[in-house]
């Protein structure tokens, strides 16, 4: 063997060692049952998530923190809105394509709808009994579980509206005032838009947005289109943006502030679920214990993005839950509505 191919095999063995080395260290700092998962997963060697939740640089930092904490377990994002998310595990379903391994949408009646036709896994992760109470259970049977707090409310771009001229409940944008001025996602892609549809409807009727399309709203896909759209002057207010990535524009140096409405925020408890034909599952369950854990709550709050657990500080800056009004319309109204809401929607806004 020549001197090259000697020290060709030194630092390969000398890297293996390091990684051996490294990945005991993690396997040590884990409670016992992410560790029995944990050798499990790093025999599958990935995870494929499909994200509709965070927006796609949270995602992106989600799958790097899951990296980081178990090595050899390779966490693919595919990061999408929610709707488009349903819709691809759908298509793998009727392909018999099993490529998803973790799915997490806004709207928590894709699992009601799931659950009852047999395709998730019953899992409990351990982790989930350190979680804040009211997210706790949302699934009695243990299909699924909270992986998402999001708050949506109301935005201004302050160059173009002032706090005073601002508006402050979410009927107030029902003024004609506010005509071409307006943005807001679509229900056929976001899910948390056409949660908030499902909301509005219970509230107002579907009278609410019949006047609302009188203001010609822009209307994107992503609830975070507007924030994009505010950022860039083309509209001054945003309907049914989530805090998180609004709060995080504003950090940057955009000219937004957070308008909290008079009747209450939209606030969805989201869930994610395994498959019942995930091809990895043991990587599935790891990655179910990574989001209800400590892990994934440090990781989002550092984009403003509500942590699921009181062992986690609140973002930075953020409003106290306990001060807010929030609003959800329940497991079955978001099962039923949001169909409804699509249809209706598009008949409204003709897009």
């Amino acid at each position: 063997m020549s001197s090259l191919n000697r020290r060709q095999l030194l630092t390969l063995t000398t890297g293996f060692a390091i990684i051996g080395a490294s990945t005991r260290a993690v396997a040590q700092d884990m409670p016992a049952h992410e560790r029995q998962l944990y050798d499990a997963a790093r025999r599958e060697g990935q995870i494929t998530w499909y994200s509709g939740q965070y927006n796609a640089e949270t995602s992106e930092a989600v799958g790097r923190a899951f990296n980081e904490r178990f090595p050899g377990v390779r966490c693919n994002v595919v990061r999408s809105t929610s709707q488009v998310a349903f819709q691809r595990l759908s298509q793998d379903t009727r392909a018999n394509a099993a490529q998803c391994d973790v799915f997490s949408s806004t709207n928590s009646g894709h699992y009601t709808l799931l659950k009852r036709e047999g395709k998730l896994t019953r899992f409990l992760p351990e982790n989930s009994k350190g979680m804040l109470p009211a997210l706790q259970n949302i699934d009695p049977d243990n299909f699924f579980h909270t992986s998402y707090l999001g708050l949506y409310l109301m935005a201004h771009n302050t160059r173009l509206v002032s706090e005073a001229d601002a508006p402050r409940s979410w009927t107030d944008a029902l003024d004609p005032r506010w005509k071409d001025k307006l943005a807001v996602g679509h229900p056929g892609f976001s899910g948390a838009i056409g949660v908030w549809a499902v909301q509005m409807r219970k509230m107002y009727g579907w009278d609410y947005f019949t006047r609302l399309e009188r203001n010609n709203p822009q209307i994107g896909r992503s609830s975070q289109d507007p924030v994009t759209t505010m950022n860039a002057g083309e509209r001054s207010v945003g309907l049914c943006v989530p805090v998180g990535t609004t709060a995080l524009a504003i950090s940057r140096g955009n000219p937004l502030k957070l308008i909290y409405p008079t009747e209450g925020v939209l606030a969805t408890i989201s869930p994610s679920a395994i498959p019942s034909n995930a091809p990895h599952p043991n990587a599935a369950k790891l990655f179910m214990e990574f989001q209800t854990g400590k892990q994934l709550s440090e990781t989002v709050r550092l984009s403003f993005n509500e942590p699921l657990r009181a062992d986690v500080p609140p973002p930075a800056g953020a409003r106290a839950l306990t001060g807010l009004t929030l609003l959800a319309p329940s497991l079955a109204e978001q099962e039923s509505g949001v169909p409804e809401v699509l249809e209706t929607w598009r008949e409204t806004f003709r897009v």
